[in-house]
């Protein structure tokens, strides 16, 4: 994405007035060469102190939407129409003036936090750069109020981590620097590109009180890009519905959710996961049943885990333990949900099951065959992942920005499979079609999709080797909610027809509750729960368990008027 270049229709803008929206976009329409139209006559208006949220599928035209007030177009773009900002056209602003935007202005939050803070560099740096050059803060300055901020949205050790580089923190603590990094510039208005989806619910219920507080205290205004509709209806005023580039739908937010006029946001509104406590009724299906009933020994478990714990040593500090004696077994067929705050080792446990990582201490069997406590050599790793594939968080991650998603998924098949070109293509076809991933996007590069297209690649993609295991790791973060549900549908579908072993790592309980029969509550790297997914979440023992579910958003629609 970069500043589209533009021909000046105009002087320099005039200086807004008292009472002009902080980001003004009429009418704008934006095609590119090779894709054609995204945006179709796009409007819309955020006031001081108000907060409009954008909703609607992957690919609808959010980002692009929100981008577009920073004058971030895609490369070769053709614009028509405006989008001001106080009193600057971005669609034909100078350079000059779109720096001024993005330095005092605007500041936005991406998606995926990973891709804007760079790797070699540490937090501090980042978090501090910007003080110092652009608003004259010492060092020592900067570096005191970049840990204030670091605070108020929750980190611990919050000093600590401006020695740290990126790779040192889980995706959802990552986010929340990235939060931080926006507020630190105290802009007039934030731009926010799905900034929770990372995020446990207690954790975001937090940054939700932190977002009011700072709008209240500024005047701020926020434009707030989200596939969950009840936080977008907990924190914003007004709504609006986009679609294929198209605006159609508009309004307060409770008028809209409570009574929307068109059937696409009635749609989406149905499609949003609520905890279903009798998903699963009192027994285990019969693939998750435990063998002993039929044959004990014939049967293993597919995960057997006994006092696993990972500690990371970091040169100068003092070691960090990511999860302490953590213990359970999940029979073959069976589904686990993985659930608890940011930080709280879930992601670890994950690594380890798919031996991308090793436990300190512990024993860990993986249909019966014992893991080793060190790194796998390659001849291991590839016989591991012909049975055990990972979807990560993080779409980049997993997939080659050099090639084709098409051939990504098709490689796979050949590798794993040993099928010939023309089969993996057509098998390739097949599973992204199914993923909803269109025949004209398979010659596509990641790059070229949205982050929710990029995760149904993935998710095709750990499908593609036929495993008898999945790991998702919060694998549906990324994705609005009408595919969200058409990919829940297909993990079970493909585990019913497959037999696989489910183990789902999530924030969201609603989609633990549909997926899985079993749940692990994990806090600070222990378990502090474990049990049928049902009871765990409606009748908690513990009250941490009890903080997370009501720390999650309800439903504005199903709420009484």
């Amino acid at each position: 994405m970069t500043a589209a270049s533009h021909p000046r229709t105009g002087g320099a803008a005039a200086a807004p007035g008292a009472g002009d929206p902080l980001l003004q976009i009429d009418d704008l329409t934006l095609r590119v060469p090779s894709r054609g139209p995204l945006l179709h006559g796009v409007s819309l208006a955020v006031g001081a102190g108000e907060s409009v949220a954008l909703v609607g599928e992957s690919g609808s035209g959010k980002s692009l939407t929100t981008r577009a007030a920073l004058g971030l177009f895609p490369e070769h773009a053709t614009l028509t129409g405006s989008v001001r900002v106080a009193g600057i056209d971005a669609v034909t602003a100078t350079p000059a003036e779109l720096r001024a935007i993005r330095r005092t202005r605007a500041s936005m939050i991406f998606q995926d936090p990973r891709s804007g803070i760079n790797p070699v560099r540490t937090l501090g740096d980042f978090l501090t750069e910007t003080l110092v050059r652009w608003h004259g803060l010492s060092r020592g300055d900067a570096a005191a109020k970049a840990v204030a901020q670091l605070e108020q949205v929750g980190l611990p050790r919050a000093s600590a981590l401006l020695e740290q580089y990126p790779h040192q923190l889980s995706g959802g603590m990552l986010q929340r620097v990235m939060i931080a990094a926006a507020l630190l510039d105290e802009p007039e208005l934030l731009l926010c590109d799905e900034p929770t989806t990372a995020l446990d619910v207690t954790t975001q219920a937090g940054i939700v009180e932190l977002l009011r507080e700072q709008q209240q205290a500024r005047g701020m205004g926020m434009l707030f890009i989200t596939h969950d509709l009840g936080l977008a209806a907990s924190l914003c005023e007004r709504v609006v519905v986009l679609r294929g580039g198209l605006v159609v739908e508009e309004g307060a937010t409770e008028a809209v959710f409570r009574d929307p006029q068109e059937a696409y946001t009635r749609q989406l509104l149905a499609a949003t996961p609520r905890i279903e406590l009798d998903r699963f009724g009192g027994a285990l299906p019969v693939a998750a049943q435990p063998a002993a009933a039929a044959s004990s020994a014939a049967q293993p478990a597919a995960i057997r885990a006994e006092g696993i714990s990972k500690r990371y040593r970091i040169p100068g500090r003092d070691d960090v333990l990511a999860l302490s004696e953590v213990g359970f077994e999940l029979a073959r067929g069976g589904s686990l949900g993985i659930v608890g705050e940011s930080g709280s080792g879930k992601s670890t446990l994950a690594r380890i099951i798919v031996g991308l990582e090793e436990p300190s201490t512990g024993t860990l069997a993986v249909d019966g065959g014992v893991r080793p406590q060190r790194p796998l050599n390659a001849a291991e790793r590839r016989a591991l992942a012909a049975h055990t594939q990972m979807v990560f968080q993080d779409p980049y991650l997993s997939l080659d920005p050099r090639i084709a998603v098409g051939r990504a998924v098709a490689d796979v098949v050949r590798l794993h499979r040993g099928a010939s070109r023309a089969e993996a293509e057509r098998e390739a076809g097949a599973l992204l079609d199914r993923v909803g991933i269109r025949p004209e996007q398979l010659a596509s590069r990641p790059r070229g999709l949205s982050g929710g297209q990029r995760q149904r690649v993935a998710l095709a993609k750990a499908l593609a080797a036929q495993p008898s295991m999945l790991v998702l790791d919060e694998a549906t973060s990324a994705l609005d909610v009408s595919v969200q549900a058409q990919v829940l549908e297909l993990v079970e579908e493909v585990r019913e027809q497959f037999g696989l072993t489910i183990v789902f790592v999530s924030h969201d309980l609603a989609v633990v509750s549909r997926v899985c029969e079993e749940t692990i509550v994990m806090q600070r790297g222990r378990v502090v729960e474990h049990g049928r997914t049902a009871q765990i979440l409606g009748e908690p023992r513990e009250e941490y368990t009890r903080r997370l579910i009501a720390s999650r958003p309800e439903p504005l629609w199903e709420q009484a008027a």
